[in-house]
């Protein structure tokens, strides 16, 4: 397993942990999954996490995957996991992640409630970087829910894919529903994605 540090006096944004194994068949999208039959002819069947979605090609979105959603994570072969949440990852997780060769990144970013929230822009900054990068596809990108600290990530990427307001918000809002703030969607209209137009957007289904 491998830690990677920070020069002393840097604040710490992402604690990234690569872990040393044969790595998961890299695909851009789902393997073959059997059809959701009630008893799935006898067989286990696969249960997504909560609030699951593909996002773009390689780029997925979800809650805290629940070690009932194991089976099906498999059938993604993440190279990647982005963790939005501070605590640390249960035992349980690291050991799948151990047997699948993912590497985790985890930018530790407090679940506030408004009127308290405050969301960290180099912390999103940093984490759409490991998302835009390639070489970390397929990836998942999650938080507690999937909805405020997820969705404020990915409504950034969509203003990087040049997406209109109105349609980022709607987005965010499917996944948010009733619990939909308004300081996240005035962060993600504030965002200011200037920095990272150099980086490409080649795995994308609507390119620049």
């Amino acid at each position: 397993m491998k830690f990677e540090g920070h020069p002393e006096g840097e604040e710490e944004i992402c604690r990234t942990i690569e872990v040393v194994s044969s790595p998961a068949p890299v695909v851009c999208g789902l393997k073959s999954v059997p059809a959701a039959d009630d008893d799935c002819n006898g067989e286990n069947p696969y249960i997504p996490p909560l609030n699951f979605s593909l996002v773009d090609n390689g780029i997925f979105r979800s809650g805290f995957p629940d070690s009932a959603n194991f089976s099906f994570l498999q059938t993604l072969g993440l190279r990647s996991i982005i963790c939005l949440c501070p605590e640390p990852y249960p035992a349980a997780y690291m050991e799948f992640i151990k047997s699948n060769g993912i590497k985790l990144f985890q930018f530790g970013i407090e679940g506030y409630k408004e009127p308290f929230v405050n969301i960290p822009e180099d912390t999103i900054r940093e984490a759409l970087k490991v998302v835009l990068d390639i070489r970390n596809h397929p990836v998942l990108i999650h938080c507690k829910r999937g909805k405020h600290r997820t969705g404020c990530l990915v409504g950034c990427l969509r203003k990087l894919q040049r997406w209109c307001l109105t349609s980022v918000f709607d987005e965010y809002q499917r996944f948010a529903a009733a619990k939909a703030r308004v300081s996240d969607q005035r962060f993600m209209e504030l965002f200011d994605v200037s920095s990272l137009k150099h980086m490409p957007l080649t795995f994308s289904c609507s390119r620049r």
